[in-house]
């Protein structure tokens, strides 16, 4: 069905589901109700190749966000994401132009891929309550200088800060039992990072072409 610039479908629960937005707006406000009923989530690849937006807010009545949902909006430069969002999952794959997000503070996952080759992100804060970060989650992030990971996280997946170019100093808590393989790989800025012995196992070229490690 559809609503202005906006596709949907009725989920089985009665709430609705944007499946896809075919406006060219820069600003889009994403609407908390359709018809009447409540908006709880952006489908799969929904704004996928918006390359006109540059801004969107999510109301507080959505509780999902799909893969690929804001995925290749090159030009996508903030984003505000409510408390209602727990977990993201490969949603910015390749937002070249966003410097800045909040992440909720009910936020427990951020998956495989999330802020994959988000070359200008300058800064992001990890909320206390995520407990997993996935693959690649921050892979090509090559503005990103630093990074905090709260000690709600227990393990650093493969590949998650690869790449990260301007990356200088990571903090890794006491929480942490692994790092994956290609954790930190490439990361040539990195000077210094502090490895707790709660780490029991590091995997495969973690620390690989670091050139800056002492």
């Amino acid at each position: 069905e559809s609503y202005g610039d906006y596709s949907y479908k009725v989920l089985d629960n009665g709430t609705v589901e944007i499946s896809r937005y075919t406006g060219n707006a820069t600003v889009v406000n994403i609407p908390s109700r359709i018809n009447g009923r409540r908006v709880t989530s952006i489908g799969e690849g929904a704004f996928c190749y918006c390359r006109s937006l540059t801004s969107i807010t999510i109301p507080d009545s959505v509780t999902s966000i799909g893969d690929m949902a804001f995925g290749h909006c090159y030009n996508l430069i903030s984003i505000a994401i409510p408390d209602s969002v727990t977990s993201i999952d490969d949603a910015f794959y390749c937002c070249s132009s966003l410097t800045s997000i909040m992440l909720p503070e009910g936020l427990t996952s951020i998956g495989s891929g999330t802020f994959y080759g988000c070359s200008n992100l300058t800064s992001i804060a990890i909320p206390e309550s995520v407990t997993s970060i996935g693959e690649c989650a921050f892979w090509g992030c090559s503005s990103l200088t630093n990074i905090t990971i709260p000690d709600s996280v227990t393990s650093i997946d493969d590949c998650t800060f690869e790449n990260c170019t301007s990356l200088t100093s990571v903090e890794i808590p006491n929480s942490v039992t692994s790092i994956g393989n290609y954790a930190f790989s490439s990361c040539i800025s990195l000077t210094s990072i502090m490895i707790p012995n709660s780490v029991a196992s590091i995997g495969e070229e973690a620390f690989s072409d670091c050139k800056s490690l002492a």
